[in-house]
């Protein structure tokens, strides 16, 4: 019989096999754990963490950027974030960037975004690739919309060592505030894919806040980079209109058009905005930003008191719903005109919005803020005046000068791409008449701005009398800033009709900030009843980027309301490669 010494040696035996295997696992369980760690790190990863990765060499830039291409594999067939995905590009620059790391040692300068896999939206010129501008137009076999050369703002985040995995989805044109192209078809809300995430960035926004990369740009014309971060629990900028160029890239309206980053936390965005922020000659509204803005590194700014003391106002058009036409009204428009476009444009404040905002306001106030409501802050008669800036005779002129710098060989210019393709560009970039325009109003003529007669009477008198309303209202009251719903609306489900029809929002009553060129921001301000999030916008007087960075980083660290969504690999319909 054996001895009860014996058994004692044969569990101990046992047993340190255990944890050996615990320790070593076979091949495939060394993988998983070493994935799961990559998880845990990358998911919701800073620019500040990753720097801090790649400096103390846990990990390489190429096994970053493969993790982001893992992710859009995974999931871009259900969400429809990701147009474009340039792997061959994205990994030719991952490695070069680790061979230079490991050519410098422990000397090695890496640049502001090192490493760091961003997106790029779709109308924003990246070279070699097709500026789609969301129109199947613009992919033609033959007759591509290649770019010749880059962005303005693309070298510039290139300089800096970001890596770019891609192109994001857009509405045709940017024309839209949901996410539908004809280029490649829907995007979804990573919060619930049936809903929308809003346009004209939701390619965008739902490529970040799905950790598909940490970093993209959105372009804003009435709300574009606003209203789908507000949609999706992102940081989305909307700076001065002059501090970054829009230098290559495809206009809606040029003399609205802006571009920003978006980013999961408000110091991802400071940092981007840093390198993206800067005078062009290829953009003369750049010219002279450098004196009148406030100085970089923007990162400065972000105080977790910075609200402390602060005065915000909020303004009484948005919460009445006060209707600001797209693009304005020209001085040509009747009085019986204008009145027909304000009634058109009128967009009430959801009850269930509302109710979002005036809980998120309550995390301001506690962070230090004081939030006035009066009905003389922006008032009713402020939205019509801003609504006098019209720019509609002015499209074409901008989309000439895109097509004469960006173009491909075949055509630089609206006439050019008409003989190339047989087939006229759309009335919405070059104006005329259209499916969407009124049949009782002939089209307005276009011109060109800087010639014009009229250019004084549609846009410059009309956006210095609304700046004037703008700034009045901020000395009269001591507001440092305006806080505000960022829509006027939840994220609507596209799977059920609205009004009748299928959606074509949300929508945000936000427009105006592109009229007269002022900066904004949204930040993640909680979330709906039913876990679709809710944004929250603050604006500024001119120039004070800075400024307004800062206090969105003192509501962010005072709130902290964002979380990632949960992503599905299953969706309503097939998964679309």
């Amino acid at each position: 019989m054996r001895t009860s010494s014996y058994y004692l040696l044969v569990m101990l035996s046992l047993l340190n096999a255990s944890c050996i295997y615990a320790q070593t696992g076979t091949p495939s369980a060394r993988r998983s754990a070493a994935q799961a760690a990559m998880d845990r790190d990358l998911l919701e990863v800073t620019v500040p963490q990753l720097e801090q990765f790649y400096r103390s060499q846990k990990y390489t830039v190429t096994q970053v950027v493969r993790w982001c291409m893992a992710r859009i594999e995974k999931y871009n067939g259900i969400y429809r974030a990701v147009q474009n995905l340039d792997a061959p590009g994205a990994l030719a620059t991952a490695a070069r960037e680790d061979a230079d790391a490991k050519a410098g040692g422990a000397g090695f300068v890496r640049g502001l975004l090192w490493g760091v896999p961003i997106v790029i939206k779709a109308n924003t010129s990246i070279k070699g690739l097709i500026t789609t501008d969301g129109w199947k137009g613009y992919m033609i076999p033959g007759h591509e919309l290649f770019a010749p050369k880059d962005a303005t703002i693309v070298a510039k985040l290139r300089a800096a060592g970001a890596v770019i995995l891609g192109q994001t989805n857009m509405p045709d044109f940017a024309a839209s505030d949901t996410n539908r192209s004809t280029a490649y078809g829907r995007t979804g809300n990573a919060y619930d894919v049936r809903f929308s995430p809003g346009g004209s960035s939701g390619g965008t926004v739902t490529a970040i806040t799905s950790n598909f990369a940490l970093l993209g740009n959105g372009t804003d014309t009435g709300n574009s980079i606003r209203m789908p971060a507000a949609t999706s629990s992102v940081v989305g900028v909307f700076p001065t209109r002059g501090l970054v160029s829009i230098a290559g890239i495809a206009p809606l309206d040029w003399l609205l058009d802006n571009t920003g980053p978006i980013a999961r936390d408000v110091t991802d965005a400071a940092i981007a905005l840093g390198v993206m922020a800067g005078e062009d000659a290829l953009d003369p509204r750049t010219t002279g930003s450098a004196a009148k803005a406030q100085p970089g590194p923007y990162t400065q700014y972000l105080k977790a008191d910075a609200l402390k003391g602060k005065r915000f106002g909020v303004p009484a058009f948005i919460l009445e719903g006060a209707g600001i036409p797209f693009q304005g009204m020209p001085a040509s428009e009747s009085v019986k005109e204008v009145t027909e476009d304000t009634a058109a444009a009128r967009l009430p404040l959801r009850p269930e919005t509302r109710e979002a905002f005036m809980k998120a306001i309550e995390g301001l106030r506690a962070a230090g803020a004081t939030v006035i409501f009066d009905d003389s802050i922006l008032p009713d008669s402020f939205a019509v005046t801003v609504a006098r800036v019209g720019t509609v005779p002015y499209v074409r002129e901008g989309t000439e000068k895109f097509l004469a710098g960006y173009g491909p060989p075949q055509y630089h210019s609206a006439d050019e791409y008409q003989r190339a393709v047989e087939s006229a560009l759309p009335a919405t970039i070059i104006g005329g008449k259209d499916e969407t325009s009124r049949k009782d109003r002939a089209p307005l003529t276009q011109a060109v701005f800087e010639t014009d007669p009229q250019a004084e009477a549609n846009v410059l008198a009309p956006r210095q009398r609304a700046l004037d309303a703008y700034n009045e209202v901020l000395d009269r009251l001591h507001l440092d800033g305006f806080v505000y719903p960022a829509t006027q609306m939840p994220p609507p489900d596209e799977t059920m009709p609205q009004d009748g029809k299928i959606s074509e929002g949300p929508h945000s009553d936000t427009g105006w900030v592109n009229m007269i060129g002022v900066p904004a921001v949204v930040v993640p301000g909680g979330f709906y009843p039913d876990g679709l999030p809710f944004g929250l916008e603050f604006s500024a007087r001119l120039w004070k980027d800075g400024d307004l960075l800062g206090w969105a980083y003192a509501y962010e660290q005072a709130t902290r309301h964002r979380r990632p969504p949960v992503l599905v690999e299953k969706g309503l319909l097939p998964n679309a490669k």
